[in-house]
């Protein structure tokens, strides 16, 4: 027997047998984890793509990263002043938020036609067949300052009012009516405190919570 042979003959390979039972308790271990929690779209994007790239050795796609790097160009490129809106993530998905000063009339629910070829480069990165089966939540927002008017008895009315009207002009620019659903908190979800500790107002604050938010996850 060759020197060669004999080397061929020694190898161990019994090594595989454990990666295999680590590899299969960890696969039943997220699959536990995901039965009994609710999922962060986000982290599970990260994490799988983590554990493709190191156990694969190729980069693998991340939809929700992806999507939210492309808003931010579009953003970029239109928003002259840096104020009209913004893009980040949460547990579900991507969140853009439109900020309603830009978008509105003060105090109504009126688009301002400036605010559109923003609104149209949005459509046009939304609807790319990739996010064919996300879903798109319009959500409106106001402050905490009291609205009482004829047109909008209440803060949830206007926040109402500039979603529908949010959604319908997403519409009307081609995305899918089936893929979204409009939803008003008022002023009940800022993004930060309208008010310090002793009731003073924050200005820059409630602006930042007048706002359409667009919430894209994957159904």
């Amino acid at each position: 027997m060759s020197r060669f042979e004999q080397k061929k003959e020694e190898v161990d390979g019994s090594w595989m047998e454990t990666y295999g039972d680590m590899v299969t308790l960890l696969l039943c271990f997220f699959i536990l984890m995901a039965s009994v929690s609710k999922v962060d779209s986000t982290l599970y994007e990260k994490v799988q793509s983590g554990m493709t790239s190191e156990m694969g050795k190729h980069p693998s796609e991340r939809p929700i990263e992806t999507l939210k790097n492309e808003l931010a160009q579009v953003i970029n490129a239109l928003d002259t002043t840096g104020q009209a809106a913004d893009v980040g993530t949460d547990d579900r998905g991507v969140v853009l938020n439109l900020d309603s000063g830009a978008m509105f009339t003060a105090g109504s629910a009126e688009m301002k036609p400036e605010f559109m070829p923003l609104m149209r480069e949005l459509v046009a990165t939304l609807n790319n067949p990739r996010f064919a089966a996300y879903r798109f939540e319009i959500q409106g927002h106001t402050d905490d300052t009291p609205v009482k008017t004829p047109q909008f008895p209440s803060n949830f009315d206007l926040a109402a009012a500039r979603a529908l009207v949010t959604m319908r002009a997403l519409a009307s620019l081609g995305l899918p009516p089936e893929q979204m659903i409009v939803a008003s908190y008022g002023q009940f979800a800022p993004r930060v405190p309208n008010r310090r500790e002793d009731g003073t107002a924050l200005p820059i604050n409630q602006t930042l919570n007048r706002r359409v938010s667009i919430h894209v996850n994957p159904r």
